[in-house]
């Protein structure tokens, strides 16, 4: 026991191991006598139930969290908190091993689309500030934090060298998340700012993190902590960018079998990039995020498809690291270390992060309101708990752990919830920004919808000019395809044979109303060989389109159905193919 100041003891006691998860109620037997129901049919339906129910429930949760101005990620902790030993379900669950490795096999995909939905673009403005941010603004609010946990709060002077570590970073999905939820606007580049920061100063707080716990363990020499500054960096860099490079090279000259594979190739590439500089000593969360941002605004086939893909497989992977660090929480203990951890949340938000905000901005003429933005929005998250328990691994100190959990806790309900009014607040809401323009999906987000038009002979814009085209208001052409050359072209291109069109024009989105439907052509139907226009009543609804042969036709009324054309219906009344 020591800490006389805070009254909070630590010990090292060692972590449970594998296999230590248990569901209440449910019988577990391990040996031979085991019987297939059991193994499978028996434990992994229930299993799975329970994590459908735990996705349901982290879903609906972001529904009414969204409505209450909480942020989601805040929720799924809740929500793991209710599941677990000293909530409403008790499931017991100590297994600190398995969670490090669940939860950083989460944080990969965190870093690497943080990176890949980076717009550099808008990012290059402020990547100085940023990059001084997530570096020496880490290292200061380590080195204060650590300060006050030894002088205020009397701990050891190596335990406090941890806490600070651990806590020393911003966390990229609270940020990523209540920006885009939340649309904030912000002036000065100040989205851009806070995204790249957040984004890049985990493998900061990493390496003092790992730092700390080698000379926890006494093992630290001079020159092992040099080299392990230099390997995290110049390997996590390194092989980071030879990854990514690697990678784009192989999405623009090889040809995926088939649709999803990309998917799955980006996939292996994330881990490829976080699991090759780790082997060797590097910072693998470095490198998934540099691997992140070359592709992420590199040229990619498919991207569009692509980042929703990733939208979807971070939004798991959040809730999956927040709820199994709330499932790891043991609510029944915050109390007794709630003081030393509300400390160090105050102190943090308003004295050490502003110190370091206001050190490394103020030189660059940054605004008052910026810099008081920046240091609200310094939130602390996923990485700061995943370090912590890095540290009960290493057989080192376990209260850490309900400290830092606390501190995240308070971190995300009280900045996270109140970042839009602090915002509005300091005046730095810009109604003519976007915020999603500092993302590289940023054009799906766009309300604008694009079509391709081929010009066939006889068609009537043929050899006329663009701007002799009577178009309807709002539709341009935006991109005209001729002879494998992509022009973009103005009014006084003339339109010629052959040419394929790609017009714009806003996209209609009440989607509710708009009802589609197949219909086949069946061998013998009496419809084959007739018009589209001879057989709208029996249709009972508008055909759009014709699948016919791997082809897609927009048909008009003189369009011949043939046998096996697949008609996709706008559809009011269902009608079925004679």
């Amino acid at each position: 026991m020591f800490g006389h100041s805070s009254g909070v003891g630590f010990d090292a006691g060692p972590c449970a191991g594998i296999g230590s998860v248990r569901l209440k109620g449910i019988p577990v037997r391990y040996g031979p006598e085991m019987t297939l129901k059991q193994k499978g049919l028996y434990r992994l339906p229930l299993l799975l139930l329970v994590a459908s129910a735990v996705v349901l429930l982290c879903v609906l949760f972001n529904r009414v969290t969204s409505r209450l101005g909480i942020p989601m990620l805040a929720a799924f902790i809740l929500l793991g908190m209710l599941f677990g030993s000293d909530g409403i379900f008790k499931i017991p669950f100590e297994d600190f091993f398995f969670a490090e490795q669940i939860c950083s096999f989460a944080l990969i995909f965190i870093m690497f689309y943080g990176g890949f939905g980076t717009k550099w673009a808008s990012a290059r403005p402020v990547a100085g500030k940023a990059v001084l941010l997530s570096t020496l603004g880490v290292a200061l609010t380590a080195g204060l934090t650590a300060l006050f946990c030894w002088f205020a709060l009397g701990f050891p002077v190596l335990v406090s060298v941890l806490l600070g570590s651990v806590i020393s970073s911003t966390d990229a999905a609270s940020v990523f998340s209540i920006l885009r939820s939340k649309k904030l606007d912000l002036k000065d580049g100040t989205a851009s700012l806070l995204e790249v920061e957040s984004g890049s100063n985990d493998p900061m707080s990493y390496m003092l993190t790992a730092s700390a716990l080698t000379l926890l363990r006494g093992q630290a020499s001079a020159g092992a902590l040099l080299y392990l500054v230099f390997s995290q960096i110049v390997y996590g860099v390194l092989i980071g960018l030879a990854v990514a490079l690697a990678a784009r090279h192989v999405f623009r000259n090889f040809q995926f079998a088939a649709s999803g594979f990309d998917a799955a190739f980006l996939i292996a590439v994330a881990m490829a990039a976080y699991a090759l500089p780790t082997l060797v000593g590097g910072n693998g969360y470095l490198s998934a995020y540099l691997a992140g941002i070359v592709l992420g605004n590199s040229h990619l086939p498919g991207k569009r498809t692509l980042v929703h893909f990733f939208d979807g497989v971070t939004g798991l992977m959040q809730m999956a690291i927040f709820f199994l660090l709330g499932l790891v929480a043991t609510p029944s203990l915050l109390p007794g270390i709630l003081f030393p951890a509300l400390a160090i949340a105050l102190f943090l938000t308003f004295v050490a992060r502003p110190a370091a905000v206001f050190a490394l901005l103020a030189p660059f003429g940054c605004t008052r309101g910026q810099m008081l933005l920046v240091s609200w929005s310094g939130l602390r998250g996923a990485a700061s708990i995943v370090f912590a328990i890095m540290s009960i691994n290493s057989g080192v100190i376990r209260d850490v752990f309900n400290i830092v959990f606390c501190v995240v806790l308070l971190s995300i309900l009280i900045q996270g919830t109140l970042i839009p009014a602090v915002s509005r607040r300091l005046n730095m809401i810009d109604e003519n920004a976007d915020v999603l323009t500092t993302f590289t999906d940023y054009t799906d987000e766009v309300d604008l919808q694009f079509v391709k038009l081929k010009i066939r002979k006889g068609h009537p814009w043929k050899d006329q000019h663009l701007r002799d085209l009577q178009l309807p208001p709002e539709l341009l052409v935006v991109l005209l395809l001729r002879g494998g050359a992509h022009l973009v072209p103005d009014g006084a291109t003339a339109v010629q044979e052959g040419d394929v069109l790609v017009l714009c024009a806003p996209a209609f989105q009440d989607e509710t109303v708009i009802r589609l439907s197949e219909l086949t052509v069946k061998p013998g139907s009496k419809w084959i060989g007739q018009r589209i226009s001879s057989i709208r009543n029996e249709v009972g609804s508008l055909v759009i389109m014709i699948q016919r042969g791997g082809k897609t036709i927009v048909p008009n009324g003189q369009t011949i159905l043939r046998e096996s054309d697949v008609l996709v219906l706008n559809q009011t009344a269902q009608s079925a193919c004679p």
